[in-house]
C-alpha cells in the first residue's frame, strides 16, 4: 500500500477518535460499551451523527453520497469505532444492498433507492436464509412467478434480522427450476409494506428479538425491483457475502472486549486468567496480520474469496472465545442473567455494571459461527480454493 493511503487511513483514524469524544451521543455509547440493547431510534440517531461526518456511507463512490474511501480506510473506520465500544452498524442497507444497487443496478433504481439509505429513512432486512436453506443457499425454494410486470412471491425467509424494523428486504428468491441450482436465482427488493407479507418475532439463545420469520403469501413484487438479470441472483449474493465477510473481521470488537478482560484478570490478580489473555492476544494479533494482508490483496486486485471464509472463521471463534472467558472470569455472577437490566433501567442483580450485557452478548454470538455462512461451509470454501479439495 502507498503511503498516502496509510496516512489518510491514519488521520481517519484520529478523526474518529475525536468524534468518540466531543460529538458520539453519550448515552448511545454508554449503553453499546456495556453490550446494552438499543432501539431503532436509538440507531437512527447513531447512524444520523455518523452521517452528518458523511461516514455513514463513506465507503461508497461520490457520486452516490459516498466518500470514496479506499479499503483500508474502510477497515480503519469499523476498527476504530469496535476499538471504542460504539454500536454495531447495522449493515443490511449501507453495507450490503447499497453497493449491489450502485454496482449492478439500473439508473432508476440507483435514483429510488440510494438516497432514502443514506438520509436513513429506509431500513432494511436481508431476505437470505430460509428453514434448510441457510448456509447452502442454493437450495432456497422461496420462489417467484412472473406474470406480466410482476413476481408473484411465495415462501419462507428465516433468520431474519430486524425485519420488525424493515421498510424494505433483499432477497433471492427461485425464478427457475431448470438449470443449476444457482442459475435459477434472481435478487429481488421487496417493500415490506406489500400485502401478504408477515413477520413473525423468533427470540433468540439470549431471550431477546433480534430475529424474525419472513412469510411471504403471493407477494406481488414488480419486476422493476429485479436487481441484475433474471437468474443472475447468485453473483451478485456472492458479491454481498465476500464484502460481508472481508469486513466482519471484527478486529474492534474483539480488541475492545479483550482489554475488558485483561482489566478484569488485573483487578482479580488471577494469575490463570492473565495466561488466558495472553494466548487470546497473540491470536487477535495473528487475525489482525492476516486481515490487514487480505486488505493489500483486495486492494491489489486479487481474488480473496477463500481469504474472507478464513477470516469469518477465525474472527467470529476469536470473539466468542473472549466472550466466553469474560463469563467464566464473572464468576457466580455469570450464572445470573436478568434481561429486565438490558435497557439499562437498572443494576444486574449480581457482579459488575455490564454483567448482563456481558452475557447477553456471549449468548447471542454463540451464532456468530453460524449467520453469515456457517464455519463448515466455510472451512469447505477454503479447502476447494486453496488446497483444491
Amino acid at each position: 500500500m502507498s503511503g498516502s493511503v496509510w496516512r489518510r487511513a491514519e488521520l481517519l483514524r484520529s478523526d474518529i477518535r475525536e468524534f468518540v469524544r466531543t460529538t458520539m451521543p453519550a448515552d448511545i455509547l454508554r449503553k453499546s460499551s456495556r453490550h446494552l440493547m438499543l432501539n431503532k431510534d436509538e440507531y437512527v440517531r447513531w447512524m444520523q451523527a455518523l452521517q452528518s461526518r458523511g461516514w455513514g456511507v463513506g465507503h461508497w463512490p461520490p457520486e452516490y453520497g459516498g466518500l470514496g474511501w479506499s479499503t483500508l480506510e474502510r477497515f480503519v473506520f469499523e476498527d476504530e469505532l469496535g476499538r471504542a465500544g460504539c454500536p454495531w452498524i447495522i449493515p443490511f442497507g449501507v453495507k450490503y444492498v447499497g453497493p449491489v444497487i450502485y454496482t449492478y443496478g439500473s439508473e432508476t433504481q440507483k435514483q429510488r433507492f440510494l438516497p432514502p439509505i443514506v438520509s436513513t429513512e429506509h431500513w432494511w432486512a436481508q431476505g437470505f436464509s430460509e428453514p434448510g436453506a441457510g448456509s447452502d443457499l442454493a437450495n432456497l425454494r422461496t420462489c417467484a412467478v412472473r406474470e406480466g410486470d410482476h413476481y408473484i412471491v411465495t415462501g419462507q425467509k428465516a433468520w431474519t434480522t430486524y425485519a420488525q424494523w424493515a421498510d424494505w428486504m433483499f432477497c433471492l428468491v427461485r425464478t427457475s427450476h431448470e438449470e443449476r441450482p444457482q442459475r435459477g436465482l434472481s435478487f429481488l427488493l421487496v417493500d415490506m409494506r406489500s400485502a401478504g407479507v408477515s413477520v413473525k418475532p423468533v427470540r433468540s439463545m439470549d431471550m431477546c428479538h433480534h430475529v424474525n420469520e419472513v412469510w411471504l403469501d403471493a407477494v406481488r413484487v414488480p419486476v422493476a425491483n429485479r436487481v441484475g438479470e433474471e437468474g443472475g441472483g447468485w453473483a451478485l449474493a456472492k458479491f454481498l457475502l465476500i464484502n460481508e465477510r472481508t469486513y466482519g473481521s471484527g478486529l474492534g470488537e474483539s480488541k475492545f472486549a479483550l482489554e475488558h478482560l485483561q482489566a478484569m484478570a488485573t483487578e482479580q490478580n488471577d494469575a490463570a486468567l492473565r495466561s488466558r489473555c495472553v494466548e487470546l492476544e497473540l491470536r487477535l494479533l495473528a487475525l489482525e496480520c492476516v486481515s490487514y494482508q487480505t486488505l493489500a490483496d483486495m486492494m491489489a486486485g486479487v481474488e480473496t474469496g477463500a481469504e474472507a471464509s478464513l477470516l469469518k472463521v477465525r474472527a467470529s471463534e476469536m470473539y466468542q472465545d473472549i466472550l466466553e472467558a469474560t463469563v467464566d472470569a464473572l464468576g457466580y455472577a455469570g450464572v445470573a442473567y436478568d434481561t429486565n437490566t438490558l435497557h439499562g433501567e437498572g443494576p444486574p442483580p449480581m457482579g459488575p455494571d455490564d454483567t448482563a450485557g456481558i452475557l447477553r452478548c456471549h449468548l447471542y454470538n454463540r451464532a456468530a459461527t453460524i449467520y453469515g455462512g456457517s464455519a463448515e461451509i466455510q472451512r469447505n470454501i477454503i479447502a476447494r480454493s486453496v488446497l483444491g479439495q
